[in-house]
């Protein structure tokens, strides 16, 4: 870790530098470990440190940026000197202000160091934990174990001085025998909250559940979708419409809706960066502090999250501490998602349900209709019949093609509990409950 004096150190040679009106500096430094494992293997172990350093230039209302990842003086000049120029040569962006000015953020605990020390040796243990129990069972486990540690600066010649520290685990598994496939992976800030045995346990006992599946006819069914599923479901959701760009250009789904019912009762949504159940992050990527933000409680759209620019373009608004790093033609975008947990477990659900499909995670979705908030995508590693409030035969995977709001519409019940689930992008998660959906629509089948 180089620390805040450190990371303020280099921002500030930067701003020192710059010409331009305006100059914001971000900076990242990580240092991520991989172990990966195949074919009930460790076969890889790779570590990356680096330092990321982003320069938004502003002349007038033209902004330019410029990155790169070497930190001694001639390359932060040049990169100080690439973003004033690559401002000069912008147009005007219409609407835009000035970069924020400088606000508190509250400070948040999101760094354990327990996590940022874990050796190669304990992410092979936790590999091999979940490969001996497969091997027993004559299947192949397949997977990762990562760990990470990065600090994020952000500041400008506003006076924005934004520091904050985290870390993260995630060990992620697919079991595979010759006719069916069970998966299972789990989240967290404390490396020592992961469990390997309980991961590997869930993965393989799916594999073996998922031999020799059959195929049913695609169609409307009442799925039982796990925690993954409806975090995969709940991101998309946020980035078809849940940002003001896209409710300020009429392309959200919430546009000329918000005050209207959007879901279920039993909908709550909102996003929260300072909450310590998600990997807590206090301030955006202007160094603006988060905001939690309703987006939607009781099934009724209550608002969108905002950055500087999109709040800039609506007199009164301020920024909710939801932009993206620069340059962004995304606009913001809610990072911490949470969805209302229920007061069912998934075996209760499981046993109240006469007929459905059990859906233990989605794979390669995407979107089809964002207005509309239309998804496809394939059922994956352990997708079952339920029959009489039990889990009958494993089934062929299936494509499934749904609105995320009217399958929101038809929830009628949720878990009592709240998984994390990591999104790709740096500190970005959901932490989401299981499901039950009354109508989920399947458009096809596949072979396997």
């Amino acid at each position: 870790m180089l620390g805040h004096k450190e990371l303020k150190r280099i921002a500030d040679r930067v701003l020192k530098g710059s010409t331009a009106d305006q100059t914001e500096v971000s900076l990242s430094h990580k240092t991520e470990y991989l172990t990966r494992f195949a074919a009930n293997t460790v076969h890889q172990n790779v570590a990356e440190t680096n330092t990321t350093v982003r320069v938004r230039a502003v002349i007038g209302r033209r902004t330019g940026v410029a990155s790169g990842n070497q930190v001694d003086d001639a390359s932060l000049t040049k990169l100080t000197e690439a973003a004033e120029r690559f401002a000069r040569l912008q147009p005007d962006t219409p609407g835009f202000t000035s970069l924020p000015e400088p606000a508190a953020a509250t400070p948040a605990t999101a760094f354990v160091e327990a996590t940022a020390a874990c050796s190669p040796e304990r992410r092979a243990d936790g590999a091999a934990a979940i490969i001996d129990q497969a091997r027993i069972e004559g299947l192949q486990a397949s997977g990762a174990f990562s760990t990470e540690a990065q600090e994020v600066y952000v500041g400008s010649s506003l006076g924005v001085d934004a520091y904050h520290p985290f870390t993260v685990s995630r060990l992620l598994t697919v079991v595979m025998g010759d006719s069916g496939s069970g998966s299972a992976s789990e989240a967290a800030l404390d490396v020592n909250r992961l469990d390997p045995q309980a991961i590997g346990r869930v993965a393989v006992d799916k594999a073996l559940r998922s031999r020799n599946p059959s195929g049913i006819e695609p169609g409307d069914y009442t799925v039982l979708l796990e925690e993954d599923a409806v975090a995969d479901m709940l991101f998309f959701l946020g980035w078809m419409g849940l940002g003001a760009l896209s409710l300020q250009e009429q392309r959200s789904f919430l546009s000329g809706r918000l005050g209207e019912r959007v879901t279920g009762e039993n909908i709550t949504l909102w996003d929260d960066g300072n909450d310590p159940r998600t990997i807590p992050f206090p301030f955006d990527f202007e160094g603006h502090p988060r905001q939690k933000v309703m987006l939607i409680e009781q099934g009724v759209a209550k608002g969108v999250v905002y950055d500087s620019f999109t709040a800039g373009r609506e007199p009164g608004r301020t920024s909710t501490g939801h932009s993206l790093p620069a340059p962004n033609t995304m606009g913001p975008v809610p990072a911490h998602l949470f969805l209302a947990p229920g007061e069912t477990t998934k075996e209760e659900m499981l046993a109240t349900t006469d007929r459905g499909i059990w859906v233990t995670r989605f794979h390669y979705t995407n979107p089809v209709h964002p207005v509309k908030t239309v998804l496809t995508g394939m059922t994956r590693d352990g997708t079952f019949l339920i029959e009489n409030g039990r889990l009958t035969r494993p089934l062929k995977n299936l494509r499934f093609t749904q609105s995320i709001l009217d399958a929101l519409c038809n929830t009628d019940m949720l878990g009592s509990t709240l998984k994390l689930h990591k999104l790709g992008f740096g500190p970005f998660a959901v932490c989401a409950p299981a499901i039950r959906v009354k109508a989920f629509t399947f458009t096809g089948t596949t072979q396997f």
